[in-house]
């Protein structure tokens, strides 16, 4: 039985970071091209493109901007098209590190600290220990043909 009250939403899974490293292996496993990091990083990026034009689309069908479609999503598919974002950007970011969760930690402090003021900004330093393409040690930003991803 569960602790939850009835109508309640699910709780989140346990570790949001096991879960996506679950979907960015079961990815990496459906990948017929095996031509590294780099080649898989492309279009897992070029996949947020997609997700927010679905964002889009709920948010002018849940208010009803198309007069010739009228209302055609809810607030809930907004929600859940919003996370499918969340999802495909934290995988993309798993694809490019494997350090993703220290990465985003990283990131979201500064963020904070910015935002809100709260205590000194962090380095950006890599970790020690940080691989980088082909699993040599980072030393700095991953270069992608003329595009350098950080």
């Amino acid at each position: 039985m569960s602790d939850q009250q009835p109508g309640a939403a699910p709780a989140p899974p346990e570790d949001l970071w096991s879960a996506v490293d679950d979907l960015w292996a079961w990815l990496d496993g459906h990948d017929p091209r095996d031509e590294g990091r780099e080649a898989a990083v492309l279009p897992r990026v070029l996949k947020l493109s997609e997700e927010v034009g679905e964002v889009a689309q709920a948010v002018i069908g849940a208010t009803g901007q198309n007069p010739r479609k009228g209302v055609t999503h809810t607030w809930d598919d907004v929600e859940a098209e919003l996370c499918d974002v969340a999802i495909t950007a934290l995988v993309a970011l798993r694809t490019l590190t494997p350090q993703a969760r220290e990465v985003f930690a990283r990131h979201l402090g500064r963020v904070r600290q910015r935002s809100l003021g709260s205590g000194p900004p962090e380095p950006e330093t890599p970790e020690p220990g940080a691989l980088g393409r082909d699993g040599d040690e980072r030393s700095g930003p991953v270069e992608l043909g003329q595009a350098r991803l950080r």
